[in-house]
């Protein structure tokens, strides 16, 4: 074989290669990804974690992400039952659970979720008055939860989780909110102390009854106190009443 004849052959070797490289290309899918194949330009499976070698003019792999992800929905301008405005966040913990559906029935399942997830916290803080979310975070967030599930269902994932994150006031309705905390603690603080008055008063009461019914307790007590100070304590009694020395006469 001549030089120019093997020059030819390596020339051909090199473009057949390069050909191929642009028609078939290896896929490798991983454990913590989904994997969806299209032929021409049709559903043509799942595929499970592995490689693949992939005719690329009629055949096309689609990875999405199976691992959980965190949503967050930033504050949004919301008004409560009660006319005051506030903003609330919240977050949300979702998987792609049907990677079929998910691809499919929308465009990108992130934005649809995220705009049914609005419309339900919309309409669950219009419901309530501001008193009541600040004291029923928990309950927000399972009524969020039930109302988003469905939706998310039909977009092919499985809604995990929902928390509130933050509930934002404006700044003067902050400040009546801790004048009003404030308020409360002084009252709980003025109740303790009158129960504790009342507790003490009630004690210096059955004292009192006590040493009226058995009058030798208090020398008791006074003897006892004596020797816890070591100091004598001296009691003196006043002198009975004897009989007047005159009497007076019968009525006759």
């Amino acid at each position: 074989m001549t030089f120019w004849s093997l020059l030819g052959f390596v020339v051909m070797v090199g473009l057949l290669a390069a050909g191929l490289s642009r028609v078939v290309r290896r896929t490798t899918v991983f454990e913590y990804q989904h994997a969806i194949r299209f032929a021409r330009g049709r559903f043509a499976g799942v595929l499970s974690p592995g490689t693949y070698w992939v005719f690329s003019p009629h055949t096309s792999i689609h990875l999405l992400e199976a691992r959980p992800r965190i949503m967050t929905i930033p504050g949004q301008e919301l008004l409560s039952a009660d006319g005051v405005s506030l903003k609330l966040s919240i977050l949300l913990e979702v998987r792609v659970a049907d990677p079929r559906t998910a691809t499919l029935e929308s465009a990108s399942y992130e934005e649809a979720l995220y705009a049914k997830a609005q419309a339900a916290l919309r309409v669950a803080v219009g419901e309530r008055p501001v008193d009541e979310l600040l004291q029923t975070r928990g309950e927000l967030a399972a009524q969020l939860q039930a109302a988003v599930e469905p939706a998310a269902s039909a977009l092919g994932l499985e809604l995990q989780s929902i928390s509130i994150k933050d509930i934002m006031f404006p700044g003067s309705l902050k400040e009546a909110f801790s004048q009003t905390a404030r308020a409360k603690q002084e009252a709980q603080a003025a109740l303790e102390r009158a129960r504790g008055e009342a507790a003490a008063l009630r004690s210096l009461a059955n004292t009192a009854r006590l040493l009226d019914s058995n009058p030798s307790l208090f020398q008791l007590r006074l003897l006892q106190a004596a020797s816890e100070s070591g100091k004598v304590v001296v009691t003196v009694a006043p002198p009975e009443a004897g009989p007047s020395e005159h009497a007076a006469a019968p009525a006759t």
